[in-house]
């Protein structure tokens, strides 16, 4: 366990978001893998059945990590203030709502995945591949659920180490069972989606292990179980409030993700190579935004309010040298690794990858800010803002696939998401002046 309410606020939040970063890009790796190996021994259009069911799957399972990203901030905030009452309680409140949460959407992925598919456009040559994929994936949500709820909760107590080893054990498993399953015993695309949730169930499995045996102080009794309705509200406002803005902006990219199938398979092919190096890049951002829901809670637990204030802008600064790095990266490497992750240069697949990088690159000194802001606020308890720029985002998409994406096509496309992120890192940054101003009058 580990306390963010002490030292240099800058160097707190950089130790504490490595390990968030390393689990990321670990996470990022093996899905990339994942997708080389499919297209390396499969087939292009199995590569972009994986591209075209992601949002799908990501809508769900983000959910499911922003809902328990949500129950780790009462759980934080307790640990700020000391409070290990509230702390088992809170642990017991969210071990039931996550598995009832994961039950759930499972059954309605199942049930509707296959009428999504065909209203995001899902062209016929790759339908199939991407009925067999989404629905084995789909069948590994508790799994996820699992390893998010235990991931989030250490981190909610400064441990974001454990997750990261858990999660390493896992990509070294996938990546030998993806060789295994799809390359020696040529189960196709069917094969990529077993190695998947059977090294998410593995890194769930050891993160609850090392839990239950590590953190025996935070684990609830059978008292603790009874959880009151006020702590109940304060879970599923906090979960749903993380969730939802998940959900919503997957949301709006599911939508953006149907008129990016209309555009055809190379397309769809080239989007998704785009987004999976984009996925890597902003893991660094995302980091250090989620080091600021962990920092905030616990430093407004502990009512080191100046701390806050200092953290914030000590964060702003870190991730625009960040996207420095990141630009010079993606502008030098981004062709070479576009033609490693499709396993092809055709330059209609890989020219509209390519742009939608180097336009999103520019872009993410907004976004990287836009990630601080909005984690800080969830941190400190503003659950509203967040969720009404995620709104904002999903309506940007909307707009798009109606006006941008028809007049401009695929370029349309990668205007979109850069044009939400302005938008939301506005109404974050005015909401937190407002809260700053309010709480300086107070604290005068």
């Amino acid at each position: 366990m580990k306390e963010l309410t002490k030292g240099f606020p800058a160097k707190v939040i950089l130790l504490f978001a490595f390990p968030l970063m390393m689990s990321f890009i670990f996470q990022q790796l093996y899905s990339m893998i994942d997708a080389k190996i499919v297209s390396g021994y499969v087939g292009t259009n199995a590569f972009a059945a994986i591209g075209a069911t992601a949002v799908v799957s990501n809508t769900i399972i983000g959910f499911i990590n922003g809902l328990t990203q949500g129950f780790a901030i009462p759980i934080s905030n307790s640990f700020g203030a000391g409070n290990f009452e509230k702390i088992h309680r809170f642990v017991a409140g969210a071990v039931i709502l996550t598995f009832s949460t994961a039950i759930i959407l499972t059954a309605f992925g199942e049930i509707f995945i296959k009428k999504i598919l065909v209203a995001l456009n899902t062209t016929d040559d790759i339908m199939p591949y991407a009925i067999s994929y989404v629905r084995i994936i789909l069948a590994g949500i508790i799994f996820t659920a699992i390893y998010n709820f235990c991931a989030n909760t250490l981190r909610a107590i400064g441990d974001s180490k454990t997750p990261l080893y858990c999660l390493i054990t896992a990509v070294v498993l996938n990546i030998f069972l993806d060789l295994l399953f799809v390359k020696v015993f040529s189960w196709q695309i069917e094969g990529a989606a077993y190695a998947t949730i059977i090294a998410q169930a593995v890194s769930a499995f050891a993160c609850l292990f090392y839990m239950i045996h590590k953190y025996k102080v935070i684990l609830p009794k059978k008292k603790d179980w009874r959880v009151s309705y006020e702590e109940y509200v304060n879970l599923i406002t906090t979960g749903l409030a993380m969730g939802l803005m998940s959900c919503i902006v997957n949301i709006g990219t599911v939508i953006l993700q149907g008129a990016i199938n209309g555009l055809g398979t190379a397309i769809t092919t080239a989007h998704t190579a785009a987004r999976r190096l984009f996925d890597i890049l902003t893991v660094f951002l995302y980091s250090v935004g989620l080091a600021m829901t962990t920092y905030t809670s616990q430093n407004m637990g502990a009512g080191e309010y100046k701390r806050i204030r200092q953290g914030i802008w000590q964060a702003h600064i870190i991730v625009t040298v960040m996207t420095t790095i990141l630009a010079f990266v993606c502008f030098i490497f981004g062709r070479s690794i576009t033609e490693w992750i499709t396993s092809t240069d055709a330059p209609n697949i890989i020219n509209p990858a390519v742009m939608y990088m180097r336009i999103s690159i520019m872009f993410f000194y907004v976004l990287g800010p836009l990630f601080v802001m909005r984690c800080s606020l969830q941190g400190m308890g503003h659950k509203l803002m967040p969720v009404v720029s995620s709104i904002a985002e999903m309506l940007i998409k909307i707009l798009s696939v109606v006006f941008l994406v028809p007049a401009y096509g695929y370029k349309g496309v990668a205007f979109t998401e850069p044009i939400s992120w302005v938008v939301m890192a506005v109404l974050l940054w005015i909401t937190y002046f407002v809260i700053r101003f309010k709480g300086e009058k107070t604290e005068s």
